[in-house]
């Protein structure tokens, strides 16, 4: 389970690297299961002007009939540009259908990572991507637990080349009896088990996962494609594009 995670540091890397301003609460450096942290998701369409009212003009009997030609056509309607918006929530995925604020706390320490094959099926996670609310995770890096040793040895999975990585994941707005509301969000991961890197790590034994790393140029199509079409972003990330160093403590 990926429950850990380097936030943005300098500021400065949300706009160069993901085109959003960046976050007006500053990130704590490391996010964990229910602290604070940000996401990228498709900002809301603008509500878009009602049309004004068409002149009347009275009725002229002899009057030609209107072109019919393709010039007097309207011109198809192009589609909007899509627009990024970076919303804060906290790092614990919280379902629609929770009861009760303190049955939120607990269930969202157990729901920072939703599985890949079957997030479309799973009750936890089916309204969020059914409704098509996926997000990117802008993270510097994830932790997991190397165990070669024979102890738990914190180790920092980072990009090669130090850039920033955007991570799969969907997020979700939960309202309570009482009208508190709760924005949270989750990473998507895939199986890491015959991944040169990441098959290192985890409990011995256990099936290996790693977050699903987007590549940069799929950012938008992964935001604004079909659920089914969505599933196709959702694969490991190359094991020579990763670096692994453990934790230096300080």
């Amino acid at each position: 389970m990926s429950s850990q995670y380097e936030s943005l540091q300098p500021a400065a890397l949300y706009p160069d690297a993901f085109n959003v301003a960046a976050p007006e609460t500053p990130v704590g450096r490391s996010v964990w299961p229910r602290q604070p942290g940000v996401f990228i998701r498709k900002a809301p369409a603008a509500a878009a002007p009602a049309p004004a009212p068409e002149a009347t003009e009275p009725e002229t009997p002899d009057a030609p009939d209107a072109p019919t030609d393709g010039a007097a056509q309207a011109a198809p309607a192009e589609a909007a540009p899509l627009v990024l918006e970076l919303a804060a929530g906290q790092f614990g995925f919280v379902p629609t259908w929770v009861k009760s604020a303190s049955d939120a706390k607990l269930r969202s320490t157990k729901l920072v990572n939703a599985r890949s094959e079957t997030v479309s099926t799973s009750k936890n996670f089916y309204d969020a991507w059914t409704h098509g609310q996926r997000c990117i995770v802008p993270m510097m890096a994830f932790i997991e637990d190397d165990y070669r040793s024979g102890k738990a040895v914190p180790t920092r999975i980072a990009r090669v080349d130090g850039k920033p990585m955007g991570v799969a994941g969907l997020w979700e707005c939960w309202t309570g009896a009482d009208g508190q509301v709760i924005v949270s969000f989750t990473l998507l991961t895939v199986n890491a088990n015959s991944h040169a890197l990441m098959n290192r790590y985890q409990q011995p034994g256990s099936e290996k996962r790693m977050p699903a790393v987007l590549n940069e140029g799929a950012y938008g199509a992964w935001l604004t494609a079909h659920p089914q079409k969505a599933k196709e972003f959702m694969r490991a990330y190359p094991a020579n594009w990763l670096t692994a160093n453990p934790v230096q403590k300080k």
